[in-house]
């Protein structure tokens, strides 16, 4: 088992709902006679849940911060309906309408992060106003009817990768350059890392566990590229998801990689050891409740793109999606814990709950009480394997025998962990985040080196 966890990186915990996502996968698979791992299921599945998706890549950052945003539904109906009024009637380019209602959002998320950050209100009382507001809003301003957006919006919401070239692959080939790009750039940042490592005189991992973690990567990446690239003539990978797969690798290197990133887990870990350390609490606020309304007004173009029409009713409970996929992914209620990739995996896996329980004919009411009990498990699971001095399930699993120690006593494997400012960050190249720690070490101001 310890080859194992070399190759993965080496604690498994990390992966739990991975195999989770996998496990329902195969059993919605098998229950539903093939349906649910096929190109048009997985093209739809991806498509229709990029809005929920978006949303919970700005929820996050709210929950690490230590704060909960409710209003997010409502943002993205009140922006949509408002791109589809001013085209309609105001006359504007499809364009200028979907940067306008991008205007609309981050102004939203000023006006939420002034009452948050400016004015002290907690965000569950600004954004649950926010909430009743522009639902209101969006009501009144669509005389309760449904307004149409022009066609390219449709390509946004609904819209595939173009075809092009010699047919003689088989497959989309904009979705097979796609694959391969993916398989290229992943093989690059690994071993350029390894490079960086060893150049700089830190410890770094045999050369066949890089090799064998590459080979299953690209094995992965190649398996998805083909179920997306040969579905049925006109398809192929979404472009909702194309701009999703974007936005990922943007905020993951925007959370984990510079100085913004460390203040929100710095803010959500301890508020009063971030300011005391040098971190702006009020900017960290403001600018993180202003992100979260930009993506849920680009959450809501892209979801009027697919319906074809801004509707009064658009947005309803999303906010409660977005929040159950990132406590799936791994976060932490009283915040500080919590990463784009988690919370991508667990939107995923509420993703394929609705789709494998639709394609087994499970009513709504059902379907309902088991996302229920499926977040409730999650998060129990979760709070079970972070307790202290508890051996967690998947260690159990993976358990690999220690050496003694003196005295006869097995020695516990402890993570190294290196500080950095008041975040206590595990090494572990493929670790979903820093866990954060009430330590108060060493300042967080800006850092002009970006290190």
């Amino acid at each position: 088992m310890k080859s194992i966890k070399e190759v993965l990186g080496g604690d498994l915990r990390q992966y739990t709902m991975v195999l989770a996502l996998l496990a329902l996968l195969i059993a919605f698979n098998i229950a539903s006679d093939g349906k649910m791992i096929t190109s048009s299921n997985f093209q739809n599945l991806l498509s229709g849940n990029a809005y929920v998706l978006i949303l919970a890549i700005g929820m996050v950052m709210v929950i690490v911060i230590g704060q909960i945003d409710l209003s997010v539904g409502s943002v993205a109906a009140v922006v949509g309906m408002s791109v589809a009024l001013s085209i309609r009637d105001i006359g504007l380019a499809w364009w200028v309408g979907l940067l306008f209602g991008l205007i609309v959002g981050i102004a939203i998320g000023a006006w939420q992060g002034f009452w948050l950050a400016k004015v002290g209100i907690p965000g569950f009382i600004t954004t649950l106003a926010g909430m009743m507001i522009f639902r209101g809003a969006v009501i009144w301003m669509s005389g309760s009817i449904s307004v149409p957006v022009p066609e390219e919006f449709r390509f946004l919401g609904a819209g595939y990768l173009p075809e092009w070239g010699p047919a003689g692959t088989g497959m989309n080939n904009s979705t097979l350059l796609l694959g391969l790009i993916a398989i290229a750039a992943y093989g690059y940042s690994e071993f350029s890392r390894r490079q960086k490592l060893a150049k700089a005189g830190a410890e770094v991992s045999p050369l066949w566990v890089l090799v064998t973690r590459f080979v299953l990567v690209a094995a992965v990446l190649g398996y998805v590229t083909w179920i997306f690239g040969s579905g049925r003539p006109g398809t192929s990978f979404p472009v909702p998801g194309l701009i999703l797969v974007a936005l990922v690798l943007i905020y993951h290197v925007i959370t984990q990689r510079t100085t913004f990133g460390r203040h929100i887990y710095a803010v959500g870990g301890n508020r009063s050891a971030a300011a005391l350390s040098g971190v702006n609490v009020k900017r960290t606020y403001f600018l993180v409740m202003m992100n979260m309304s930009f993506l849920a007004a680009l959450a809501g173009i892209l979801f009027v793109g697919r319906a074809t029409s801004a509707g009064p009713s658009d947005g309803t409970m999303w906010e409660l999606d977005a929040i159950a996929a990132v406590f799936i992914g791994g976060a932490a209620v009283s915040g500080g814990i919590g990463t784009v990739i988690g919370s991508m995996v667990g939107g995923l896996v509420m993703a394929v709950l609705n789709s494998g329980l639709m394609l087994m004919g499970v009513g709504a009411d059902k379907t309902q009480i088991i996302k229920g009990l499926v977040l409730l498990a999650a998060v129990a699971f979760d709070v079970y394997n972070k307790q202290q001095g508890r051996p967690s399930i998947t260690g159990r699993l993976f358990a690999a025998k220690k050496p003694a120690a003196v005295g006869g006593a097995s020695e516990p494997e402890t993570p190294v962990a290196v500080t950095v400012g008041l975040a206590e960050a595990r090494v572990d190249d493929n670790s979903l985040g820093p866990v954060v720690t009430d330590r108060d070490v060493m300042p967080l101001g800006d850092d002009p080196k970006g290190t």
